[in-house]
């Protein structure tokens, strides 16, 4: 039996339509302003060499360059998706070598920003939101303010005190966290956004599969912390003191920042967390939680219309 490159040689000898066509790709290939570049930096290359390695050549050119036609790296049009050809010659070869593309890298940091932002149960427009699209309500500028003030200073330092978002429903509290979030994540620093029904439910869950610690340093040790609608739960004296309690206390005695919104001031969220699920007052222990919850955030009140009802 013959062997398949002399089987295969004859075969194009023979079809004058591929010889045609092949004939057409290397006149192409070598028009092209790259192609003419390169061999004219190498002049030692011969006809023999360019006939041998034409496929080289020919797919050099099909590609683009560091993104010249592609717009981002989801269309990228190259046989490696992210990577663009680089074309040399090295020991009397022609080679091309693949190097990751400038949209790769910016595909690549989107994709780790985007994982700097944890969420529990919190919609997916909050986790898109954006501090231009802040309405700009008079009544909301103080909160804006604070926000912008704290992104700033957590460019150089991640400062050690949150803020305290209060007031009625829809004003907008929620978004404000998702947007500082997406702030945040534009210098490399992780957040931890958590509904706070659901966060209860969840380490109520825990102690079935022996979780609850990991869960807790899960919390404790985040960059920033956001607990979302504080005193809207039912909250057991276990997760106020064991729970909530101990991770406001880490993140004091760390310095690490923690936002709350709530629809109640931080003087009528002491008197919810003073009353347990049993019925039961206890002033002292929810005193407690108060001063961690004062000494890791700046109380701001936003005042305004509900923005859900237009």
């Amino acid at each position: 039996m013959k062997p398949i490159q002399s089987s295969l040689k004859s075969w194009i000898e023979q079809n004058d339509t591929f010889k045609e066509r092949l004939a057409a790709i290397k006149k192409e290939t070598l028009a092209h302003p790259r192609i003419k570049r390169f061999l004219q930096q190498h002049p030692d290359i011969t006809d023999d060499q360019i006939e041998r390695q034409l496929n080289k050549l020919y797919e050099y050119t099909t590609q683009s360059i560091r993104c010249e036609h592609c717009q981002n790296y989801e269309s990228c049009q190259n046989i490696i998706q992210g990577y663009y050809p680089i074309l040399s010659y090295v020991n009397n070869e022609i080679h091309v070598a693949y190097e990751k593309c400038p949209n790769h890298d910016i595909y690549e940091q989107r994709k780790e920003q985007a994982s700097l932002i944890q969420s529990i149960s919190v919609p997916k427009d909050i986790l898109h939101a954006n501090m231009n699209d802040l309405y700009p309500d008079p009544k909301r500028s103080a909160a804006f303010q604070q926000a912008l003030d704290f992104i700033k200073e957590a460019k150089t330092k991640l400062p050690e005190q949150g803020l305290f978002l209060s007031g009625p429903f829809g004003v907008g509290k929620t978004y404000f966290l998702g947007a500082i979030a997406n702030e945040l994540q534009k210098s490399d620093i992780a957040t931890m956004l958590i509904y706070m029904p659901e966060f209860v439910r969840v380490m109520g869950e825990a102690i079935s599969t022996n979780t609850v610690q990991q869960k807790i340093d899960l919390f404790k040790e985040a960059d920033v912390l956001m607990l979302d609608d504080i005193g809207a739960e039912s909250m057991s004296a276990w997760f106020r003191d064991d729970v909530l309690g101990t991770i406001l206390q880490y993140r004091m005695m760390e310095g690490l920042p923690v936002f709350f919104t709530s629809n109640y001031t931080m003087a009528q969220l002491e008197e919810i967390l003073a009353t347990s699920t049993k019925g039961g007052i206890e002033e002292v222990k929810a005193g407690r939680i108060m001063e961690r919850i004062k000494q890791l955030s700046y109380e701001v009140n936003i005042n305004t219309k509900n923005y859900r009802n237009g």
